[in-house]
């Protein structure tokens, strides 16, 4: 690949004429991430357990989810912050950028972040509001999960929901 960035590179094309990766593009990344978050998920986890000295899973369940929260929101604002990927984002040739076509800044990158959680709470919170049991809960939540995927298929741009309303994007880069 030619290093100089000659106004005919892709390298150089501009960042708004990037296209929209494909929905499979997109789900198979979050798939990956699934893999790379059970890693940070149980590396903060053991941590937390270790120097809180939990003994039972229950105790200080709320603190181990709100410090989990926590350690998965750093991971994904650092990332989309400096450079907008992840691990399999970089795999998957993915990038977030602001609607703007820039970098992400933190604020934005946690603004995504918090809409991003709308892919799974809502589901959840109906399981104690309603006394679910867990088989409903389930077919609720993959309900709601391949609506909010069907998002993306709506519009001009492509985008999920979280994407939009956060004003971000998610681009394929050129190999």
């Amino acid at each position: 690949m030619p290093t100089s960035h000659s106004a005919s590179s892709p390298v150089s094309a501009s960042l708004d004429a990037l296209p929209t990766p494909t929905l499979r593009r997109r789900l198979a990344a979050l798939m990956y991430e699934g893999v790379i978050l059970f890693g940070i998920v149980f590396l903060a986890g053991y941590l937390f357990s270790t120097l809180t000295q939990q003994r039972d899973g229950l105790t200080h369940r709320n603190l181990l989810a709100g410090w989990i929260g926590l350690v998965v929101g750093v991971y994904f604002v650092w990332c989309w912050s400096h450079g907008g990927q992840t691990l399999p984002m970089k795999t998957w040739r993915l990038r977030v950028l602001s609607a703007a076509g820039r970098p992400l800044s933190a604020p934005r990158a946690l603004l995504r972040y918090a809409l991003a959680w709308l892919w799974f709470l809502p589901p959840l919170a109906l399981h104690p509001l309603f006394g679910l049991d867990l088989s409903h809960t389930l077919a609720v939540s993959a309900g709601w999960f391949a609506s909010w995927a069907a998002t993306a298929c709506i519009g001009p741009d492509k985008q999920f929901l979280h994407d939009r309303l956060a004003r971000t994007r998610i681009v394929l880069l050129p190999r």
